[in-house]
């Protein structure tokens, strides 16, 4: 099997990560996030206890740039043991 690039990996891992927490909390920011919430939670049987708060933007800051920071270690680490895993 292929060796898998680690900083790759991590990029494309965590440019998503923080692409989906950017798409939240813009939601949050336009008001739409707890209307989400309100119709996602019953259509998998799941009662809403969660309220959103009102949006503040060093907190969406930090939100992405951490989602961003946690896709890059997962898939550094991810590529790390599949290419330990499938050494020749």
């Amino acid at each position: 099997m292929a060796k898998i690039n680690g900083n790759k990996l991590g990029l494309v891992l965590g440019i998503f990560a923080a692409i989906l927490h950017a798409v939240w909390a813009i939601s949050v920011a336009v008001g739409v996030a707890q209307a989400y919430l309100d119709w996602i939670f019953p259509m998998h049987f799941i009662g809403n206890v969660f309220s959103v708060v009102s949006f503040n933007a060093g907190t969406a800051i930090l939100l992405i740039i951490l989602a961003f920071v946690g896709g890059y270690v997962l898939g550094w680490i991810w590529a790390g043991l599949w290419n330990w895993l499938n050494k020749k």
